[in-house]
């Protein structure tokens, strides 16, 4: 019973707080996830960039298959996430639990999976995603160790979800981020004092990221959070099809990202391994300024969950708009401070190289040119996705790595060399903004007209 009864207060704090202060206090601690999880991956970069050129190229190999691992975390996460927190929203404790439980089994199943298959045929895997024979070692050191953390690392990715999707962001941010903490500090441990190299760099990954799984399991059995049982484990035809609905747009952005990346190093890969270390830089630069108004959206992913669940369309909206207007603010100021400062960050990365701090440069600025879109594209991606509107919300998300990205860096480059490489993303993100307008206007005139029928309802009812 008072567990219950925590849980309740919970569903009175995320359906009456003001909705603005409700979002900034969920996406504090989200926030610092993010931050520090990108910290961990330039960090990553920067430890593995004193070993060569060359492991650098191959962190953007592994780049691909990380990105399938986080896909299928995403997808379990996110498909169960949401529809607990929907769920939580309704008052349906027990039902909540059960598709929590069978997230987080089916994701840890799924990660079985991708280590056996990716064990099993390695050298051809890191051929195909785009590894020269002078970075094929290094590729084939630093996914050997990556490849067995794979089951938990999907799992991690569940329970960080569905902690956050339950308003409980502080345990999810416990969770990740200690885990990058402790990566970052055994990374030069284990690359420069036991001279393992590469391989030393994702070793401490995976060690990391299994305390950042045990703590993430610890943190469903506080806060009135719905605690982890196997036992609720319940696979059936209508749970996958939830799942299905509320993941695939995760399941297409995180894998179609994988695909994407494997793209943009093949058609780097003439250019010699400066240009796939250029743009492997570039990626985890982005990435790190995007994190921030990434955590900022997912302290308002509980927030829609919650109120749509309840039928409170109208805080729905506040919210979605209050999240447009801050993070397009924020990406404007990261675009500038990005442009005129990119030849120097390149350089931190891989000093001493002039063709990497030359490709890196040119693509970073050009990335800046759109970055602050990416805001509204990835605000209306997570309410949609929140939200059940499975389909538009696959839509979009395909649209920017992959829809768009994959054809226009397998083209352009015939045209343009290099610079066709450098200029895919941004052409991208403008091509996904103007989609996400009229998907995102469909969204909000279905809330109005059920925010309108609600009204009427309730003065026939009076």
């Amino acid at each position: 019973m008072g567990a219950t009864q925590t849980q309740e207060e919970k569903f009175i704090h995320m359906t009456q707080e003001p909705v603005p202060h409700l979002i900034c206090e969920l996406a504090g601690p989200t926030i610092i996830s993010m931050l520090v999880t990108s910290f961990y991956n330039m960090a990553d970069t920067f430890f593995v960039g004193q070993v060569g050129t060359s492991a650098t190229g191959a962190v953007g190999i592994a780049f691909s298959v990380m990105a399938v691992i986080q896909a299928f975390g995403f997808f379990f996460g996110h498909g169960s996430g949401n529809y607990v927190s929907r769920k939580l929203g309704a008052q349906e404790f027990d039902e909540a639990a059960k598709m929590a439980a069978t997230g987080f089994v089916s994701a840890f199943i799924m990660g079985l999976v991708i280590m056996a298959a990716g064990l099993a045929f390695l050298d051809p895997l890191c051929h195909m995603l785009g590894a020269t024979d002078t970075i094929l070692p290094y590729a084939r050191s630093y996914l050997g160790f990556i490849l067995i953390g794979a089951p938990y690392m999907t799992a991690s990715l569940v329970l960080n979800n569905q902690l956050r999707f339950q308003g409980s962001a502080f345990y999810a941010m416990i969770g990740i981020a200690s885990g990058a903490v402790i990566n970052i500090v055994l990374d030069p441990i284990f690359i420069f004092v036991f001279h393992m190299g590469i391989g030393g760099a994702a070793l401490a990954t995976i060690i990391s990221q299994f305390i950042s799984f045990c703590l993430l399991i610890a943190g469903t059995r506080r806060g009135g959070n719905l605690r982890l049982d196997i036992r609720k484990f319940s696979p059936s035809l209508e749970r996958y099809k939830i799942i299905l609905n509320g993941g695939a747009p995760s399941l297409c952005r995180q894998g179609l990202g994988s695909v994407a990346t494997a793209c943009m190093n093949l058609m780097a890969r003439p250019y010699g391994d400066a240009a796939i270390a250029a743009m492997s830089i570039v990626m985890r630069i982005t990435q790190f300024a995007a994190s921030v108004m990434i955590g900022f959206g997912q302290g308002f992913q509980p927030v829609c969950g919650f109120n749509y669940g309840a039928k409170k369309y109208g805080r729905v909206k506040e919210g979605f708009w209050f999240c447009v207007r801050v993070s397009t603010v924020f990406l404007c100021i990261m675009a500038v401070c990005g442009w005129f400062g990119a030849e120097l960050l390149v350089t931190i990365f891989r000093k001493g190289d002039p063709d990497v701090i030359r490709y890196g440069t040119r693509a970073l600025r050009l990335q800046c040119i759109s970055f602050p879109l990416v805001g509204w594209i990835t605000m209306c991606n997570m309410m949609m996705q929140t939200m059940g509107k499975g389909v538009r919300a696959t839509i979009l998300s395909m649209s920017r790595q992959g829809l768009f990205f994959i054809p226009l860096v397998l083209t352009l480059p015939a045209y343009y060399g290099l610079f066709g490489v450098q200029v895919s993303q941004p052409i991208s993100d403008v091509v996904s903004f103007l989609v996400a307008i009229p998907l995102e206007i469909g969204v909000l005139r279905e809330m109005t007209r059920e925010m309108r029928a609600m009204e009427l309802e309730s003065g026939i009812t009076t």
